[in-house]
């Protein structure tokens, strides 16, 4: 009993306090009869769409749930599963956005709300016949044969298919208003063509045939035998004026017969096709190569008329040609000919070339006008192998004194189908290549006018865009016949020039060998100074032999190489002795040094630099030694010399400035050394003439690589030739202390007996070592 009364006491402690707990349930959870249940949020109370919004679905799970979202719906941002409490919906997918060619080739996607459906493009069709389709119902977008339906495009016309589209095409004979190729057939309607355009065929009359229009040409015209093309005129001219002189061309007159026959047969035949174009080709051939052969174009008058036979005989000729056209060649001409045809003017730039000249034309010059064109475009270009040398008429060109001009290209003619080649809408470029390439000078791109006085070259519509020493690219505004001038500059008084320089020259000689000797032989005037006199004028001297000797021996180039070479060397080494002068001067008035150079020195300075110089240059310009007249140095490598020449004398007039002013502070101080000072003016003036002679000479000689004046070449020939004679004066006639030895030299010689060897011998040294004496006091004190 009392067992049982336990068991029920605990039984109601247990149930006390189980029913104290149920009471709480966890979130998520409910309390149903005493225990915590599960809460459905998807379902309590119908509830769901409030809780996950629009477009979402609501998953319940034990204690809570989530949302996501249903097909063709996603979030924004993050694509996943999401709670009541986040701020982001479910929105629509864009497919047609999102995934490209969802839909497949030739069809385009339109999206609805959670979903997307797809229609063909215009011009293709449903392969199941529907409007709408969706990709999982296999239908494909196929083209529609516009062509199928009746009148698409309406009479007179052709219908093409094309991928989703369609055009149409007028039959032959017709065409429409607008000129446009093709149309939709939209509103248009092809025509016949010789209602269109009334001018289709020029000068003659338009029918209508089974296989389209065709032109029946006026009398005097010619289509040459393209029925669909203008009619133009025929030009017999030319052919008219040659009959009337056939005198003058008496050695092909069977061979101009003949082009003028076929002319007027041209001109009358109804059927132009009859004409051989080759055959016509081959008499005008014929006729260039007899009358280049046997000189016959003796005055300007036969060049006008046979340049003026050439381009007319080539207008006429060039039709008859197959396309694409011909290049040919014969002893005394070179021809290229192009021919174009077709119903369109042809666009773009063509290259015609032969072995001296090249032609650059855009085609739609050649073709001209588009209401003439004729159907077809052909552009000629004729060279001449020997041409200029009968051609060379001047008068029409404007030129300076002493000015005159040689031909220097070969004779082209360019012709084109064009009629109107007065004045080009856009100029052609010619290049013709020198005939003389050995020198540098202006050129002149020419033309040959017919108008000037029966016949001369002319500048006029012609300039130079690029010259040089191989080629001139002309630029020119009308056709004709062309060639290239070269523009020479004659100096007069050749003869006097060339004896001025021989007697200057000889004077020299003998000069310098007088200076050699003085400079070498006194004993009592040496010095370093004198020492520099001596080699400056031995290199003058060998110099200048070289140059009487050798200047024009040009027979052999390897010893006009070498004449050139060493006129280089012995010219550049003069300078640097020169320049060794005014280091001397400077080192002696400015720097007050009582040493002078070690001689060692004085022949690297004036033989090792002139040395360095010649062969750098050999080795980076070997051709620059030798021209075509003289064994000089070429116009590619006279700079070499002219170079270090300008750098020596701008640093000597550096140096004898500076010596002068430091003289003049000298003699304005109150003790000067007036003997010494008044010695260092002397070598300071002569050193500055010699300057003068030496650049001055030089300077002229600039100026003859220009057009030059006859004063100007005087001036470089008399200071040239002359130079040995004034640094004889210079140095020895001025110079007090030579003239007394060459005073006592020639009492010596004239009157020996005066004097015994002893008194002589002690006389001359006495003066020889006063005078040494009084050189050395000086340069110290100084």
């Amino acid at each position: 009993m009392r067992a049982a009364w336990t068991l029920l006491i605990l039984v109601s402690i247990l149930s006390c306090f189980t029913a104290q707990k149920q009471t709480s349930c966890k979130e998520g959870f409910s309390l149903k009869d005493g225990v915590c249940v599960d809460v459905d949020e998807c379902t309590d109370s119908g509830v769901a769409t409030e809780i996950c919004g629009d477009n979402s679905r609501c998953i319940n799970t034990n204690g809570s749930y989530y949302c996501n979202c249903k097909d063709g719906f996603k979030l924004p941002k993050n694509p996943g599963n999401f709670t009541a409490d986040q701020s982001e919906r479910c929105r629509d997918i864009n497919e047609c956005r999102t995934i490209q060619g969802i839909c497949g080739p030739n069809a385009f996607c339109n999206n609805t709300i959670s979903n997307f459906t797809c229609t063909c493009e215009q011009g293709f069709v449903s392969s199941t016949g529907v409007t709408v389709f969706h990709p999982s119902n296999n239908v494909k977008c196929t083209d529609k044969d516009e062509c199928i339906e009746e009148k698409a495009c309406g009479l007179n016309a052709s219908c093409q298919n094309t991928q989703g589209s369609y055009y149409c095409i007028c039959n032959t004979g017709f065409g429409l208003k607008s000129g446009k190729s093709n149309f939709t057939g939209k509103g248009e309607q092809c025509k016949d063509v010789c209602e269109i355009d009334e001018t289709i065929c020029g000068n003659g009359t338009c029918h209508q045939g089974a296989s389209g229009h065709y032109c029946k040409c006026s009398a005097g015209f010619t289509n040459y035998g393209k029925k669909t093309s203008r009619c133009t005129e025929v030009d017999c001219g030319v052919f008219k004026d040659v009959n009337n002189q056939i005198k003058k061309f008496y050695v092909v007159e069977d061979h101009v017969k003949h082009l003028s026959e076929s002319c007027r047969k041209l001109k009358e035949s109804k059927d132009p096709t009859e004409l051989n174009g080759e055959g016509l080709l081959k008499s005008l051939l014929t006729i260039i190569d007899q009358v280049l052969s046997t000189g016959f174009l003796n005055d300007n008058r036969k060049v006008s008329t046979f340049l003026d036979l050439m381009e007319q005989t080539l207008k006429l000729i060039g039709p008859f040609i197959k396309k694409p056209g011909t290049k040919i060649s014969t002893s005394h001409a070179e021809m290229e000919l192009l021919v174009d045809t077709g119903s369109a003017i042809p666009k773009g730039l063509k290259t015609l070339s032969s072995k001296r000249a090249k032609l650059d034309i855009k085609l739609e010059e050649a073709a001209g006008n588009p209401s003439s064109y004729p159907g077809f475009t052909i552009v000629s270009l004729l060279s001449y192998s020997n041409l200029e040398e009968s051609a060379g008429f001047f008068s029409g060109m404007e030129k300076t004194e002493n000015q005159s001009f040689k031909m220097n290209s070969k004779v082209v003619t360019v012709s084109v189908s064009n009629r109107d080649t007065k004045h080009l809408k856009e100029p052609v470029n010619i290049t013709l290549f020198h005939l003389d390439q050995s020198k540098q000078t202006s050129h002149t791109c020419v033309f040959w006018d017919s108008s000037k006085e029966g016949g001369a070259w002319s500048g006029r519509g012609c300039s130079v865009v690029e010259s040089n020493i191989n080629y001139t690219v002309c630029s020119c505004n009308h056709l004709s016949s062309f060639a290239v001038l070269m523009a020479l500059y004659e100096i007069e008084g050749h003869f006097e020039l060339q004896l001025i320089s021989r007697v200057g020259l000889s004077l020299s000689l003998i000069c310098l060998f007088l200076c050699i000797l003085t400079f070498s032989m006194i004993r009592s005037i040496k010095s370093p100074r004198t020492t520099i006199h001596l080699h400056l004028c031995i290199s003058l001297f060998i110099a200048t032999l070289i140059f009487l000797t050798g200047i024009s021996k040009i027979e052999n180039k390897v010893g006009c190489a070498v004449v050139a070479g060493m006129l280089h060397f012995f010219y550049l080494a003069t300078f640097c002795w020169m320049c060794l002068e005014g280091i001397q001067l400077f080192r002696m008035v400015v720097l007050v040094f009582n040493t002078s150079f070690k001689f060692i020195y004085m022949l690297a300075g004036g033989y090792g630099v002139p040395a360095v110089i010649v062969a750098i240059t050999a080795l980076v310009k070997a051709d620059g030694y030798g021209t075509e007249k003289y064994c000089w140095l070429n116009l590619d490598a006279i700079w070499s010399f002219f170079g270090p020449a300008c750098v020596i004398i701008i640093v000597n007039i550096f140096f004898f400035l500076i010596t002068v002013w430091k003289l003049a502070e000298k003699f304005s101080s109150l003790n000067p050394d007036l003997d010494n000072l008044q010695k260092i003016k002397a070598f300071t003036i002569t050193a500055v003439a010699q300057l003068c002679i030496l650049g001055t000479m030089w300077i002229f000689g600039c100026f003859q690589f220009e057009k030059g004046t006859i004063a100007m070449s005087y001036l470089f020939t008399i200071f040239g030739s002359l130079q040995g004679v004034m640094l004889f004066v210079m140095h020895c006639l001025f110079s007090k202390q030579v003239r007394e030895e060459y005073e006592n030299i020639l009492s010596r010689i004239c009157a020996p007996q005066k004097r015994t060897y002893s008194e002589f011998k002690y006389s001359n040294s006495s003066k020889a070592n006063a005078s040494r004496s009084t050189q050395d006091t000086g340069e110290s004190h100084i």
